[in-house]
């Protein structure tokens, strides 16, 4: 590990903390095998954590941030895992995502920040690259009932928006509802620390591309 490539190793305190618990739910929802592309990957801790935590996985980290992918090679080069693609350069609004058939999509804490046409063109692009049964993973806040969660929660919304109007915590409804409109169905949400939600999508079998 060279001097430049330590100075680009990005570290997010949240990564950290939230790392384990995502990985408990990933365990169980992901595939032992197959091809995972990683949305909006940040700094790459998550992507290496996760790959050195289940090495049958083929993990394509991505991140339209040309700074975030120099970390995220830094970190892979640094962990040497052999599992980890270059990242990619991919905005989901972008038609090609430089993949095709996928066995999961995995995108933390980007829908709140991005505009709500970033969900859209998520859940579009994964329903045409999932293979029947493919998960689409989402970790994040979210109101329910169109309510907050938390008072904190309430506040993170508050700045969000006050930072770009088309930013915000997502209503666990509209999304659930923007899943089912591509044919990939919510399991039962899963609630995790710091009040954030898991939400593991499937893929069904008659779903149309589109």
């Amino acid at each position: 590990m060279t001097d430049s490539q330590l100075a680009l190793r990005q570290r997010s305190p949240s990564a950290e903390r939230n790392r384990e618990p995502i990985l408990a739910v990933l365990r169980a929802a992901l595939p032992a095998n197959g091809r995972v592309l990683e949305i909006a990957s940040g700094t790459g801790q998550h992507a290496i954590w996760f790959a050195r935590a289940m090495p049958g996985l083929d993990w394509q980290p991505s991140d339209a941030d040309a700074g975030a992918r120099d970390s995220i090679a830094a970190w892979v080069a640094h962990e040497g895992l052999t599992n980890v693609r270059t990242p990619l350069a991919l905005d989901v609004h972008q038609p090609d995502w430089g993949v095709d058939t996928l066995d999961a999509v995995v995108c933390i804490n980007m829908i709140h920040i991005s505009p709500w046409s970033a969900a859209q063109a998520l859940f579009a692009g994964a329903g045409r690259r999932l293979v029947d049964g493919g998960v689409l993973y989402l970790y994040g806040p979210y109101k329910r009932g169109g309510a907050h969660t938390s008072p904190s929660n309430d506040a993170f919304d508050q700045q969000l928006r006050g930072r770009d109007p088309e930013w915000g915590v997502r209503d666990m409804e509209e999304v659930v509802a923007l899943g089912a409109s591509v044919g990939l169905v919510c399991e039962e949400p899963i609630a995790m620390p710091a009040n954030n939600f898991s939400l593991v999508f499937r893929k069904r079998a008659d779903a149309t591309r589109v």
